[in-house]
């Protein structure tokens, strides 16, 4: 079996009390906590791509890393099955919120710290991930 490839993007900020935080978004089809992600594109590097999801999905800009920190799996469900997808995951410090972005009306998004964006997720490699960045 072939496994895909996808990229995201980890969005965080520093608290005004200098605490880390986590941006999560919610999926448009069943409305669970997810990071940004999507495909990669022939026209970009990786981080870039993650950057575009980023921009569409949560509606936020900032300084993208060039390495991925990590990765996970997860199974998206489609009409004809699932398939395991691979996610590289990079962490993109969050410079700019916009009001609206294009995926406003079909997502929520809202920031956390890292031990409750934590227990937000579904994907184990994704919560250890996100764990990791009370450290930082």
């Amino acid at each position: 079996m072939v496994m895909l490839k996808q990229v995201g993007a980890l969005p965080v900020r520093k608290a005004d009390n200098g605490d880390v935080e986590v941006l999560l978004v919610t999926s448009r089809d069943t409305g669970r906590w997810v990071i940004p992600k999507g495909w990669p594109s022939k026209r970009m590097t990786d981080a870039s791509a993650a950057l575009r999801e980023a921009k569409q999905e949560a509606g936020v800009t900032g300084k993208i890393a060039a390495a991925p920190i990590g990765s996970y799996r997860y199974r998206k469900v489609e009409k004809d099955g699932s398939r395991l997808i691979e996610v590289d995951v990079y962490r993109l410090v969050v410079k700019k919120e916009r009001k609206t972005w294009p995926e406003k009306l079909q997502r929520s998004r809202a920031w956390f710290d890292p031990e409750t964006a934590a227990r937000r997720v579904r994907e184990p490699r994704l919560k250890t991930l996100i764990a990791a960045l009370r450290q930082s």
